[in-house]
């Protein structure tokens, strides 16, 4: 969820609120508020810093700033350790401690804005994209959405039916990487397929010039099939729908 820019707050309206908190405790106190460009920050390049303000969970980070300072020429910095606040509203599934993380967590199935209409999309069904890493959960959600009514796309199993003999893709990818790639029953062997194209970035964009238009067209018919039943929402779970 941290990667969401929808649920960070901009920079400006963070810094605000800190040099709020910051009057609020001590108003004769000097600061200086920057943002952020790279994990250390001026804390591995200014002299004038004297000691890190570190948690027991940020401790080591700390520890690597000091490496860093001792790599810049400059003095290590005293780390001042403080116990983190917990919060006793916190949900199974969210950090004890107080956390933006967890608020960004209570933020997510919110409707950030209405759905914006698209005068080339026609109005049903409406088709939702669901996409993330292994053990994301989009499975579960698609499953969930799937109970509520939705029709759900499985990019998956799209993907292996591309690949089956007859299937489009089937003769393109044979003719591409040769008949060693088929078992002896015709199918083609993903493992042996897999080996030709792992680490070897032009022949997997071989494979995929060849599939992922051929999957998009699978995707098409299968939205076509949704909207002939009469489904307002369609869902598409596929990892590498972004790429």
């Amino acid at each position: 969820d941290k990667v969401l820019p929808e649920l960070i707050e901009p920079y400006e309206l963070r810094a605000a609120k800190l040099r709020e908190f910051l009057e609020d405790v001590k108003p004769s106190l000097c600061y200086d508020i920057v943002p952020l460009a790279d994990p250390f920050g001026p804390s591995v390049t200014d002299p004038d810093l004297q000691c890190l303000v570190v948690s027991e969970e940020t401790h080591r980070g700390g520890e690597a700033v000091n490496k860093k300072r001792l790599e810049n020429g400059l003095p290590e910095l005293a780390l001042y350790e403080i116990q983190l606040m917990k919060d006793p509203e916190h949900s199974q599934n969210e950090e004890e401690k107080i956390s933006s993380s967890s608020l960004r967590q209570r933020l997510l199935g919110t409707l950030l804005q209405p759905p914006r209409r698209d005068p080339a999309l026609p109005l049903r069904p409406y088709v939702i994209g669901l996409t993330g890493g292994t053990g994301s959960g989009k499975t579960s959600m698609a499953k969930f959405l799937g109970q509520l009514g939705a029709f759900v796309i499985d990019a998956d199993q799209l993907g292996h039916a591309v690949y089956a003999p007859g299937g489009p893709a089937y003769e393109p990818v044979v003719a591409a990487f040769g008949a060693e790639i088929l078992n002896k029953d015709g199918t083609i062997n993903r493992k042996v397929l897999g080996a030709k194209v792992f680490g070897n970035q032009e022949q997997l964009k071989r494979l995929t010039d060849i599939v992922w238009p051929k999957i998009a067209q699978m995707v098409k018919e299968k939205v076509r099939e949704a909207d002939a039943q009469g489904k307002a929402v369609c869902v598409l779970d596929a990892a590498v729908l972004l790429e």
